[in-house]
């Protein structure tokens, strides 16, 4: 009886992952072969007891000391330590030895990131159950905003009228009307806090041509205001087109992480300074590796002048968009710094990231810590049954996770999510990086961001058009033109709106603090503020 209940009660290491450590747990003796075999839930791996039992023993008055001591340390130690937990010897170990019967990512303990393909699917994705995968037209690039160019290709170069007013309850509101006669119709949009809306209507609806107040409750029933005010000022499309494309950028900026065999935390994977010859040939795949210094393309925030970003990037041009990588073994390694802020102060502002995978480690989805950091996409060199001895092993598995917030985004993986050819690898990844950041926006902190800065900026539009207006119309005496920081007055059209939108977009690269995220002392890369893609 006494064996029995030793063996019952045999203390094993289990450990928890959250953001701030682990937490020990006990677990019977008899759960000792659960993790043995592969065919269990992947998951259960990181809970899995070591292969030894130990009878449960009082610890000494001493030893009970110094773990006490343990512990303040830890509590008193920095947040960075905290939320950079290494994973224990036997976890470690155990995750290694099992090699490839791994995914290529791994979801943490405290949830949050859904994975594609889904865990379930594993062993449907077999390396060596390959199969055609989708073609290049399938791979289509989203539209951040739909309406963001409909205002310069239906009404920039044609007769139009603009209108602006202020709604009790939505706000500002910025009408635009256009009269297309030889299609007979109204072509309309609305442009409000949360959206623009746009919208076509045949003149055969109306008896005469409805007002501006009766189009825009067509688009919008909400809208509770009387009358409009018309827009009489000669530039006003510069600025009303500048604000519709605010959100538009045909510039991408990724981060690319180099995951060895046995890496397993955010410290091992920023700290490779060597690329081996299969990482290199993944990089040329994705660009060309560039000299920084004079460098005139987009730089995604690279300092292209005096070297303190490293003096080589990765750059490419994609169906008219420029891509910058921040390439981790490219940027600075700083000796003696286990954080590797230099490192991480690109990488951790990014907003989706490529990890390249030599060996069987899996990538946990939550190990990279950041607030921007909102999708990775885990790429790995396979070899398939049949390619022999002789194979090149030039067919590459690929996985994705995102936060949970982050709807699902295209191109879809095959499957199996294996790809055979280079070229077509590039096309899906360079594809699949565009969609993802434009489906991260929709995620809850840059949505809120985002609200946040088009309401501003379209009250300062209202405000600019009507001010503009009255000024022409000899109502209200010409506003003074603004100053640059240099001194320089901006000429006509150049300042009002313009500089409140330039200073709207610099206050919304600084306004992480108000999303919930609580400021530190010495913060980290992760919560440096930094969203603006336009550098």
């Amino acid at each position: 009886m006494e064996g029995r209940n030793e063996k019952l009660f045999a203390r094993k290491r289990s450990f928890t992952f959250g953001a701030y450590g682990g937490i020990d747990k006990f677990i019977t003796g008899n759960e000792s072969s659960c993790a043995e075999s592969v065919g269990h839930s992947i998951l259960d791996i990181l809970d899995s007891p070591s292969s030894e039992a130990k009878p449960l023993t009082s610890a000494p008055s001493s030893q009970k000391v110094t773990e006490l001591f343990a512990i303040i340390e830890k509590l008193q130690g920095s947040r960075l330590d905290e939320q950079r937990c290494e994973f224990p010897p036997p976890l470690k170990t155990r995750l290694l030895k099992i090699g490839d019967g791994l995914p290529l990512i791994l979801p943490p303990k405290s949830g949050g990131y859904w994975i594609d393909p889904p865990l379930d699917r594993h062993v449907e994705t077999s390396p060596t159950l390959s199969q055609g995968g989708f073609g290049l037209e399938s791979y289509d690039i989203m539209e951040r905003d739909s309406e963001a160019k409909v205002y310069q290709e239906f009404f920039r170069h044609r007769y139009h009228h603009s209108f602006t007013a202020c709604d009790p309850s939505l706000g500002p509101l910025v009408l635009s009307v256009c009269l297309e006669e030889e299609e007979n119709r109204l072509r309309v949009i609305l442009r409000m806090k949360e959206c623009s809306i746009h919208g076509t209507f045949s003149v055969s609806l109306f008896q005469q041509l409805p007002t501006a107040v009766e189009l825009a409750k067509m688009l919008c029933s909400s809208i509770s205001v009387t009358c409009f005010e018309a827009v009489s000022y000669l530039k006003a499309p510069e600025i009303i087109m500048a604000f519709d494309e605010h959100r538009v950028s045909q510039n991408f900026k990724f981060g690319v992480l180099y995951q060895r065999e046995g890496q397993l935390t955010e410290e091992d994977i920023l700290s490779n300074t060597e690329e081996s010859e299969e990482f290199l040939e993944f990089l040329s795949m994705l660009g060309q590796t560039v000299k920084l210094q004079g460098f005139t393309g987009f730089r995604g925030g690279l300092d292209v002048s005096h070297g303190q970003t490293g003096n080589e990037a990765v750059f490419t041009s994609f169906h008219g968009r420029e891509i910058m990588f921040h390439v981790a073994t490219k940027l600075p390694f700083t000796e003696g710094d286990t954080q590797q802020l230099q490192r991480k102060r690109h990488i951790g502002n990014d907003i989706v990231a490529l990890v390249y995978q030599e060996g069987n480690t899996p990538f946990i989805s939550d190990v990279i810590r950041s607030h921007f950091l909102h999708c990775f996409i885990a790429v790995r060199r396979i070899k398939r049954e049949n390619e022999g001895e002789g194979g090149d092993g030039g067919s590459f598995q690929v996985s994705v996770t995102a936060r949970e917030d982050v709807p699902p985004f295209g191109p879809p993986l095959p499957t199996p999510p294996i790809f055979t050819e280079g070229s077509v690898l590039r096309e899906f990844l360079l594809t699949k990086l565009i969609n993802a950041e434009i489906s991260c926006y929709k995620a809850e902190k840059f949505s809120r961001l985002e609200l946040r800065t088009r309401s501003s900026l379209l009250e300062a539009l209202r405000s600019e058009l009507s001010s503009r207006s009255q000024c022409m119309l000899g109502e209200l005496s010409q506003p003074s033109i603004p100053l640059t920081e240099g001194g320089r007055s901006v000429p006509e059209g150049g300042g009002g709106f313009i500089e409140n939108f330039k200073r709207a977009i610099r206050v919304r690269s600084h306004s992480f603090d108000t999303l919930g995220v609580p400021k530190k002392a010495g913060g980290v890369a992760g919560q440096r503020t930094k969203v603006s893609k336009n550098q």
